[in-house]
């Protein structure tokens, strides 16, 4: 999953993102509104943690102009305001969760994966396929209740295409998922992962529709 850290204090933005990435995220790191602005307009994510009091564009004016673009984006703001009034003005701008500093990165990675579950139409903490489960709390993944060792871009992508189960997902797709801002992308670089993926899951799990991209199929339901 790729996400946008927005913070304007060197030091906690480069421990968020640190744990972040820690916690198996692509992040992507603007410490103004405006850079905000132009990432957003021009790369695709999973979610967006907000600080408010930003230069040149706060994060609030940030917030109102992503609305106002009926972008449903899921935003967690972070701030040292900590008045009710504060809370209540940046949930009804649009905001999805609040997070006051200081925090626990624990704590900042469970209302994550919260808000993603929340976004994805998804009310279960595990995500499900057959005999396929991946935890995305604890980066688990079982097949017929036995552990499979995946590297974290592999993690990745099987999280990405369950999420998107029935939703075919392009190679670019799945690139602006897994590498974020200054990270090199080797051109066969989704193929060699899909093809692990295939020989530690079974070759008929995701599916290679040629010419778009990969999917997941939905499970059948029960009659």
């Amino acid at each position: 999953m790729r996400l946008l850290l927005v913070e304007d204090d060197t030091l906690l933005g480069d421990g968020v993102r640190a744990g972040l990435r820690q916690a198996g995220y692509t992040v992507d790191w603007c410490k103004e509104g405006r850079a905000a602005q132009r990432a957003l307009e021009s790369e695709s994510y999973a979610l967006m943690v907000l600080d408010l009091g930003l230069p040149q564009l706060s994060g609030l004016d940030l917030l109102a102009w992503l609305r106002q673009k009926g972008e449903s984006l899921p935003v967690l703001i972070l701030t040292a305001r900590d008045t009710v009034a504060d809370r209540v003005k940046g949930l009804d701008s649009g905001a999805d969760d609040y997070l006051i500093k200081p925090f626990d990165l624990e704590e900042l990675t469970a209302r994550i994966r919260a808000l993603l579950r929340r976004h994805g139409g998804r009310a279960a903490p595990l995500i499900s396929r057959d005999k396929l489960t991946l935890d995305p709390a604890a980066h688990v993944v079982t097949l017929d209740n036995q552990p499979v060792d995946l590297a974290p871009r592999e993690f990745a992508i099987l999280q990405a295409l369950l999420e998107n189960a029935g939703r075919v997902l392009s190679r670019e797709r799945l690139e602006q998922i897994l590498y974020g801002w200054g990270e090199e992308v080797e051109s066969n670089a989704v193929e060699v992962h899909i093809h692990h993926l295939r020989r530690k899951l079974g070759a008929t799990l995701i599916r290679t529709i040629r010419g778009v991209g990969y999917v997941i199929e939905k499970p059948e339901n029960p009659s």
